[in-house]
């Protein structure tokens, strides 16, 4: 049997897989709540996983190790700014958005929750929030299409068009039929295979490199400055990349973990999961790329196309075709884990965020329902025709729709839950400013390219909240009530 053949069979066997979890979710969704957020009911190990493998999509299994396999440590920086971002994000934010979710009307969407929480009558945040998320998510699921359909034509030489159809039917599947759920679980051992993935392939490596202090040694031999964490970076350089951590703050997709874990207690556990899993995660696609980089020095006749391969090469070298395979099968988990995560955030923006609030329906459970498959549906066909062109300048949309949503909710985020005096409008007036901040700052190159756009939009959007906030505030007592209540219920449950 073939190689290609074997990490074929590896390939079927991870997507029945994924298939099969669609199904089992399927079985336990009654109601809307379990489909935009799995009841509340996730654990600590499914709810970290899920983040992380949610968040991190095919930039750390090909674009972190490609990154570092280029230019060094010096391109860790983004690495550390996210570890910082979501450690904070899980010890700020995942708390008081459970406890507050649940205070605040039982709201099972951020746009949702956002109206809930502010009082606001008007409906006009609530569809903002829902529209931006619309947006840049349509956008956002098309760039992993894209990057699916480029996996299978560069591991199988399949075209670019089959493996985006493959990639979207079986992501479409489990999405649609299992909902929060399926995108939970498949998730968490999404996760778990990236996380086997970066230890196994690095640990494999050294073993072929000579160990250690040979390896070290190759390395410096290409470039000694490949260990150096400011070699050739400018001071606006690293706090663009640091930076994207502040993006963590107003990913729906992320923070939507928050409010369907069973409990705030458990918070705690999973944040200590999360966040060993992304250091080690990280590590090992850095570690990846390095030892990559001592390879190929030592096998002088081998050749590496493209630095981004890195972590698929090492593994079909290394391991046998099989293992090989779930290595390849690591690569298609990134990717598919973002779009299901994504995809479901825009099934409920859409039909909890816009429809309920526009159409004002008063259907069944089971109706809305049958309309957020049907929204899943419906977006995944739009996304699939943006992506069917295979136009690369769409997956510059991710950095560009991060910095989007980290300026235009996540200020208000962080207010919402530690300021009692943030106002509806003053929420409505910075999201839209941090939101254009990002659009022109993003579309500008010189600006672009001398300052991340999400660090002017988030400063724009937190000033704007404030100021606005300030101006407009009233005295609510049902704000003032619920927002002492989900205190309470955060020391209660620590």
């Amino acid at each position: 049997m073939s190689a290609d053949m074997y990490q074929l069979i590896s390939i079927v066997i991870y997507m029945l897989l994924m298939l099969f979890i669609g199904w089992y979710a399927f079985k336990r969704t009654t109601n809307l709540t379990d489909y935009m957020l799995g009841g509340r009911s996730l654990g600590p190990a499914v709810t970290a996983l899920s983040a992380g493998a949610s968040d991190m999509s095919g930039w750390l299994l090909m674009g972190l190790p490609g990154a570092i396999y280029a230019s060094g440590l010096v391109e860790s920086w983004i690495a550390i700014g996210l570890t910082i971002g979501a450690y904070l994000n899980w010890l700020l934010i995942a708390p008081r958005l459970r406890s507050y979710t649940q205070v605040s009307n039982d709201s099972i969407t951020i746009p949702s929750y956002l109206e809930n929480r502010l009082k606001d009558k008007s409906r006009l945040l609530r569809i903002a929030s829902g529209i931006i998320i619309l947006v840049f998510f349509t956008f956002y699921v098309s760039s992993g299409m894209v990057a699916g359909g480029k996996f299978f034509l560069s591991s199988f030489g399949l075209d670019y068009h089959v493996g985006l159809v493959i990639v979207s039917v079986v992501v479409i599947a489990y999405t649609l039929f299992g909902g929060f759920l399926a995108v939970s679980y498949t998730d968490f051992v999404q996760g778990l295979v990236m996380f086997l993935a970066l230890l196994l392939v690095p640990i494999g490596g050294l073993v072929i490199t000579g160990g250690l202090a040979e390896t070290t040694a190759s390395i410096k031999a290409v470039n000694p400055d490949l260990f150096k964490f400011v070699k050739g970076a400018t001071l606006t350089g690293i706090i663009s990349s640091v930076a994207w951590g502040l993006g963590y703050f107003g990913q729906p997709h992320i923070i939507v973990r928050f409010m369907a874990i069973k409990s705030v207690k458990e918070t705690k556990s999973a944040r200590r999961i999360g966040i060993g899993w992304m250091i080690l995660s990280l590590l090992g696609a850095i570690a990846t790329a390095l030892v990559g980089v001592a390879y190929f020095e030592q096998n002088k006749g081998a050749e590496l196309v493209d630095p981004e391969t890195v972590f698929i090469v090492l593994g079909q070298i290394i391991f046998h075709p099989f293992i090989a395979g779930i290595m390849l099968a690591a690569v298609l988990a990134a990717v598919m884990s973002t779009i299901s995560s994504q995809l479901i955030v825009t099934s409920s923006a859409l039909i909890e965020d816009l429809y309920k609030a526009i159409i004002k329906s008063d259907a069944s459970d089971e109706r809305y329902v049958f309309l957020g498959r049907i929204a899943v549906l419906v977006v995944s066909l739009l996304a699939m025709v943006l992506a069917w062109p295979n136009n690369e300048s769409i997956l510059k949309l991710v950095s560009f729709a991060w910095a989007g949503f980290g300026g235009a909710f996540g200020p208000i985020i962080i207010l919402s839950l530690y300021w009692r005096k943030l106002t509806a409008t003053g929420a409505l007036w910075g999201m839209v400013a941090g939101a254009i901040t990002v659009g022109i700052w993003g579309n500008i190159k010189a600006l672009s390219d001398t300052l991340y756009e999400i660090v002017p939009g988030f400063l724009i959007c937190l000033l704007v909240t404030y100021i606005v906030s300030r101006i407009t505030f009233k005295q609510n007592a049902e704000i003032d009530k619920e927002f002492y209540d989900a205190i309470e219920l955060v020391k209660k449950e620590r």
